[in-house]
């Protein structure tokens, strides 16, 4: 069941550290009660894992596909374990899935240009872990359709269910919302807030998050 495939990988994010909660700065210049760092998956055993959360979500999501992309630079180890993944998941039988991902320089040498792995063709997922401000979709968006392929669809870890902006003009959707609507194409995610949420109100020895998570939300959520 894809809700309790979400608990699964939310228990998984935070016994890996890569959730967190207490008090942390984000980029925008927010205090907010978690953290979620999927760099910190950043050993064989839990990138392993991780890649069949990636598979699972978009085996549930019933979208058609025929590759991944990867947008550097956390994009590339997430999109080459989701194939990997993928490429064992009965649902796909035994077709291949293939990958491909960008550089942020163009290599003037060798193959050169900045685009690695299978051509992109077809119907194209990208993979990355968050949507903050969308830049690397925006970019990837570009990059596929220039080379005469189709997105697809986003595949992320975490939908942080949060608008932006400054606190007294917030953007009436979230990053996630404003990418749907930007590019016609759906946003999948392993977890939202809401299941973290789920797991404070379940997990006694995690309670005392659960009203400052809940706060944040309330002021910045959709």
């Amino acid at each position: 069941m894809p809700g309790s495939r979400a608990q699964a990988f939310v228990r998984f994010a935070l016994e890996q550290g890569v959730l967190r909660f207490g008090e942390f700065k984000t980029k925008s210049g927010r205090l907010s009660p978690y953290f979620f760092n999927a760099g910190l998956f950043n050993d064989g055993a839990c990138v392993g894992r991780l890649g069949q959360f990636y598979a699972q979500a978009l085996v549930d999501a019933g979208l058609d596909f025929d590759m991944l992309f990867g947008p550097a630079y956390k994009g590339i180890p997430l999109a080459t374990a989701a194939s990997i993944a993928l490429s064992n998941h009965p649902a796909r039988g035994d077709l291949p899935v293939p990958f491909a991902f960008n550089r942020k320089e163009a290599k003037d040498h060798g193959e050169g240009g900045l685009l690695v792995g299978a051509p992109l063709q077809g119907r194209v997922v990208i993979v990355d872990d968050v949507i903050t401000a969308g830049t690397s979709v925006r970019e990837s968006v570009a990059l596929i359709r220039a080379a005469g392929a189709q997105p697809a669809a986003v595949l992320i870890a975490l939908d942080r269910m949060e608008r932006a902006g400054a606190d007294d003009a917030l953007s009436a959707h979230s990053a996630v919302q404003d990418v749907e609507q930007t590019y016609g194409i759906p946003v999948v995610s392993i977890a939202a807030l809401t299941d973290i949420l789920s797991l404070l109100e379940d997990d006694p020895a995690l309670a005392q998050y659960r009203d400052a998570v809940s706060a944040y939300r309330g002021r910045y959520g959709v």
